[in-house]
């Protein structure tokens, strides 16, 4: 028993660029082994054996039918990766907030409401985004 979470299991088995290319081919929906091989460089028992890794890390899943086993991805097995990288970006930004606010110094700080992260005071954003809404600043 190994003491893995899932996001490391998945991202254990996504460091390979063949797994990477088979997640990609399977979004299309579930194909079987041979006609994922088809489609990449290697041969049915090597893309088997990486099926398997995937497998084992939650990432796709199969069926048989018939004689054939179906692959199809397993989208709640990419939630662990997820959370952990909204944690990694949730961090990087509060990190990069506080260097901002560190660097600012005295005169950008205020108490108004309006200059918070949620309301922009820049007056070039405001106009931005009201030029991609298809409005001008009034």
């Amino acid at each position: 028993m190994s003491n893995q979470t899932a996001a490391d299991a998945a991202l254990d088995a996504l460091g390979d660029p063949m797994r990477r290319r088979m997640l990609e081919l399977l979004r299309s929906g579930p194909r079987p082994v041979g006609e994922l091989a088809a489609d990449l460089p290697i041969g049915r028992p090597a893309v088997s054996k990486h099926l398997r890794v995937l497998e084992g890390a939650g990432l796709v899943r199969h069926r048989s039918e018939g004689t054939r086993n179906l692959y199809a991805l397993a989208p709640e097995g990419l939630t662990g990766v997820q959370q952990w990288l909204v944690g990694v970006w949730d961090t990087t930004l509060a990190a990069f907030a506080r260097y901002v606010e560190e660097q600012s110094g005295p005169e950008l700080a205020t108490e108004d409401p309006q200059l918070t992260p949620e309301h922009p005071s820049i007056p070039d954003a405001q106009e931005a985004d009201h030029d991609r809404a298809g409005a001008r600043p009034s």
